[in-house]
């Protein structure tokens, strides 16, 4: 069966109408990679200590960041992108000045996190 085109308006995947922060799963359209947009206007916020069971890829849009990737400390900036590994911890915190964006690809159908902290 072949699969079609789709569209997800914003409203059906944003939490806001003006920030990039929502998700949506792959399962929704018959696909293995779920997406996350993260935004944070906070300085030395953002996700907890947590793994999933399947890799992500961290997307840096904008700003700063400090991310934790098991042993690995690893300060990224916008345009970057950086890789996680199954299984392996990983958090991160932005380190301003200013917004941090990410768009965080889950190679995945469904989202599966296990917090640590």
């Amino acid at each position: 069966m072949q699969k079609k085109a789709m569209v997800l308006d914003r409203d059906q995947w944003a939490e806001e109408p003006d920030v990039w922060q929502g998700e949506f799963e792959g399962m929704r359209f018959g696909t293995g990679v779920s997406v996350m947009f993260y935004t944070t206007d906070k300085i030395g916020h953002g996700p907890k200590l947590h793994r999933h069971p399947y890799d992500e890829v961290f997307i840096v849009r904008e700003g700063r960041a400090l991310f934790t990737i098991g042993e690995q400390g690893i300060e990224a900036k916008a345009g970057q992108i950086l890789f996680g590994p199954a299984y392996v911890p990983h958090k991160f915190v932005n380190l301003g000045p200013g917004r941090l964006e990410t768009t965080d690809l889950h190679v995945t159908e469904a989202f599966s996190q296990e917090d640590l902290e």
